[in-house]
């Protein structure tokens, strides 16, 4: 598998397990006590650390440090929509269509030769 295929991969599972780590407790420990939903959040991103770190590794043996960083931007919203639509029942808004677009000229203007 091409090295950034590993990365795209790995960078999704990692941002599955972030977005969970960041946003499920809202929903799911809304009535608990803040530190309960921190310890909670930190035990699912131990995971997210698993996978992101190797992630970022092989990416930057075929990508510069900016254009890991907008590769991981743009996984991250890919994630977090359908996250925010179905799991947080989150209605969807044109405001994504237009971080969509910003995000796709910012992976044009950072790999452009």
């Amino acid at each position: 598998m091409p090295v950034i295929a590993k990365t795209i991969v790995l960078l999704t599972i990692s941002n599955v397990f972030m977005t969970f780590a960041w946003y499920s407790h809202l929903r799911n420990l809304g009535g608990t006590a803040w530190y309960v939903a921190a310890f909670a959040s930190w035990g699912i991103a131990l995971f997210e650390y698993m996978v992101q770190v190797p992630a970022n590794r092989i990416g930057y043996t075929a990508l510069s440090l900016p254009q890991l960083k907008i590769l991981q931007e743009v996984i991250t919203l890919s994630v977090f929509v359908p996250f925010a639509l179905i799991y947080m029942k989150e209605s969807i808004r044109l405001n994504y269509l237009w971080a969509g677009l910003c995000l796709m000229g910012a992976v044009y203007f950072i790999f452009k030769g």
